[in-house]
């Protein structure tokens, strides 16, 4: 394991065994934290002091190696007591030694356990440390009618883990670094060295090692505002998955993996546009019904941006509507302006989705339908909204919900709201306007260097095939180039 990002000076280990101990001791707050423990041994003729953190530590691996210890003579740790220890008397895998008493703290922090020896000048690490972790299991947010269960867990060695099941390429790197001059928050980089574009993966490490905070609050969105997001662009720069099977695609296509110690959710990067269309479902059948579902797909999302402003500029100018359209707008008296109708449904609808997120999951349903009830029959009994709006709210709904990305639909979500508006004020120039400010803005983002709209701006043929067809794996035969794989023959 490695050590960056920790921004403390050095200091190296004292002459004196009890000075190391009093160091040890005040860092970690031994005496203060119940759960930061000092054990005060001798063993084999020399004062000893194991400083651990209760709750981390691997109670009987601690016990077996302590009653190894306990057995030995002191003339059995002559004449190099460190290299004996280590290489005879502590039969553990992972054990390590380090001259430096802050990264000791560190270590212990983690979970590791630190043993001090009097005598020898550096202590020694045994990594015998297990996180509280749930089991993996499907993800909500991506499930699949076919497919495996297992999803990503908030235990970053479980998370290497699971793409390492599905990667056995020797070339896969799992990079480690700690963020955060206090929380020391576990990132993890990972790549396949031999498809990851070098200068991609030197730019994500770069950004990651520039990071000056306290800590990572919220994990893997923290991180994101800090490598991708610091303005003002509700659109995702990269995509989060909780899928192993689906992180591992993306590793093939030559992507590189940010995975943060806490979070059952991975980082896909660079991701454009089009990433937040895709969804795992789409191959897990047939190409013909996956290319289907794709389709679908797609004609939900723009419905869930595009349907209720053109709704209400035809609505509100039906002179511009073919006869065949002529029941498109209300035909009984108005009371509330259908503008103030759209707005108020769909704040709504977003005070509903927060409902339902802090209520009881047995509760979840009667929510939903005392919602319907107030909504739909109600409301609409009154005169506050009209059966169109409704139903048209309740598309755009349906549509917002059938996007894979949760970020993405969000992000259109306000912009249906912006497009709205701006249709409300200046009318067809207004709703041509925001499509057309909406392209441009979308074409001028990046993410990591690489076009967010792409391949459609700038244009690829092949690559936009890719896109709007789920074509059959044996003819996806080439990588993305936009990625800049070191192997772009997949063959």
């Amino acid at each position: 394991m490695g050590y960056e990002g920790y921004k403390r000076s050095k200091q190296p280990v004292f002459d004196d065994f009890q000075d190391n101990i009093d160091y040890m001791k005040k860092e970690l707050g031994i005496g203060e934290s119940f759960d930061a423990i000092h054990l005060d041994l001798h063993y084999a003729g020399k004062d000893m002091g194991m400083f651990l953190i209760d709750g981390f530590a691997k109670d009987k691996i601690l016990h077996f190696l302590m009653k190894l210890l306990a057995d030995l003579e002191p003339e059995q740790l002559e004449p190099e007591p460190l290299i004996k220890l280590m290489k005879t008397y502590l039969p553990y895998i992972e054990i390590s030694k380090e001259d430096d008493l802050d990264k000791t703290v560190f270590w212990v922090l983690s979970g590791a356990t630190a043993l001090v020896v009097d005598g020898l000048d550096e202590v020694i690490i045994i990594d015998a440390r297990t996180y509280p972790v749930r089991s993996p299991s499907e993800p909500d947010l991506e499930r699949v009618t076919r497919g495996p269960r297992d999803g990503f867990v908030e235990t970053i060695v479980f998370n290497t883990a699971l793409t390492r099941r599905r990667v056995r390429d020797p070339s896969l790197r799992m990079e480690y670094m700690s963020i955060g001059r206090r929380s020391q928050t576990d990132i993890c980089i990972s790549y396949i060295k031999d498809i990851a574009d070098p200068e991609t993966v030197k730019q994500i490490k770069t950004s990651l090692e520039d990071i000056d905070t306290d800590g990572l609050p919220m994990a893997d969105k923290t991180l994101e505002e800090f490598l991708v997001g610091r303005g003002w662009n509700p659109y995702p720069t990269v995509r989060f998955t909780e899928r192993p099977d689906t992180a591992a695609v993306h590793l093939y296509e030559g992507h590189v993996l940010v995975m943060v110690d806490g979070s059952p959710s991975v980082m896909i990067t660079p991701a454009t546009f089009w990433h937040h269309l895709q969804h795992a479902e789409e191959y897990r059948q047939r190409p013909v019904v996956g290319a289907y579902f794709r389709f679908v797909r797609f004609f939900a999302v723009l419905m869930s941006i595009f349907l209720t402003p053109l709704w209400f500029f035809f609505a509100q100018h039906q002179e511009f509507l073919p006869a065949a359209l002529s029941f498109i707008g209300p035909k009984e008296s108005i009371v509330v302006p259908l503008i103030l109708q759209l707005i108020l449904v769909e704040l709504g609808m977003d005070m509903l989705r927060m409902a339902t997120i802090h209520t009881p999951t047995a509760m979840a349903t009667a929510i939903g339908l005392v919602s319907a009830v107030i909504i739909g029959q109600i409301a609409v009994a009154v005169g506050i909204f009209t059966n169109e709006v409704i139903l048209y709210i309740s598309l755009v709904a349906i549509g917002t919900f059938a996007t894979p990305s949760y970020e993405f639909a969000l992000a259109n979500r306000l912009y249906r709201l912006f497009l709205l508006i701006v249709t409300a004020i200046f009318g067809m120039y207004g709703f041509v306007i925001g499509i057309v400010l909406w392209v441009v803005a979308l074409s001028r983002l990046n993410s990591l260097n690489v076009p967010y709209l792409w391949p459609f701006i700038p244009f690829s043929f092949r690559s936009m095939r890719d896109v709007v067809l789920r074509s059959p794996m044996p003819l996806k035969n080439r990588r993305p180039t936009a990625l800049h794989p070191e192997d772009p023959d997949r063959k």
